[in-house]
């Protein structure tokens, strides 16, 4: 594989970024620590629906709308300006997973990297510049560019086609089995990173490596 890998393409969400502040952020405004993974699951599903029927949302459109909402349900009918602006603040300002870095830095001398999200390249900017990993990164790609979603094979295309690669020199590193399917399907090879130690699910399509961490992933790319 990695005689024709040029360029390694990153997912954000959950993949670069640790997602666990949000459950406390839930917490101190009041609402279930519990309802932050119900309320991320929302955005992409919602997202996804929109994509189907050839629609392109702004991830933070979704993400406002739909927590607005939320905190009506839970905390009575308001605006709750406040809280949407405070949960909001730490989904735009996460840190990064501890196998981030290093994974990172062991995985720029072996291709290109790259950014490919389904929320605003600004938010990946801020997120590999507080990890101080900002310039191992060519470029950071959104879908808001593409015709689509990730995992519409549209949004694939698009970022090879603005890297100037072939699908097959390029490689999604994902969480997100359904970003995995998505990026096979359009031509590129992938790898899962399975922190928790998961099992991958059947009805989606394997990826091409599985690593625990961005480090191990390295040490496999290495040594294919």
């Amino acid at each position: 594989m990695t005689d024709q890998l040029r360029t390694i393409v990153f997912d954000v969400n959950e993949t670069l970024s640790d997602m666990s502040p949000l459950a406390n952020a839930f917490d101190a405004e009041g609402l279930p620590a519990l309802a932050a993974r119900v309320w991320f699951a929302g955005i992409l599903r919602d997202g996804f629906a929109l994509t189907v029927t050839g629609d392109n949302p702004a991830f933070s459109g979704i993400a406002e709308d739909s927590l607005q909402r939320l905190c009506a349900d839970s905390l009575g009918q308001g605006a709750h300006t406040a809280t949407v602006d405070n949960i909001m603040g730490t989904l735009t300002s996460l840190p990064v997973h501890d196998d981030v870095v290093p994974g990172v830095e062991a995985l720029a001398g072996l291709a290109e990297l790259v950014t490919l999200s389904n929320g605003a390249a600004s938010v990946a900017e801020g997120l590999l510049q507080r990890a101080g990993i900002r310039r191992h990164f060519a470029r950071l790609l959104s879908v808001a560019d593409a015709p689509g979603w990730k995992p519409r094979e549209s949004a694939y295309e698009y970022a090879a086609a603005e890297l100037g690669r072939q699908p097959g020199e390029m490689l999604l590193v994902a969480v997100h089995p359904w970003d995995i399917h998505g990026a096979h399907r359009a031509g590129l090879k992938t790898a899962w990173i399975n922190r928790a130690g998961a099992a991958y699910p059947t009805y989606f399509d394997a990826p091409d490596l599985e690593a625990g961490s961005l480090p191990e992933l390295a040490g496999k790319l290495q040594a294919a």
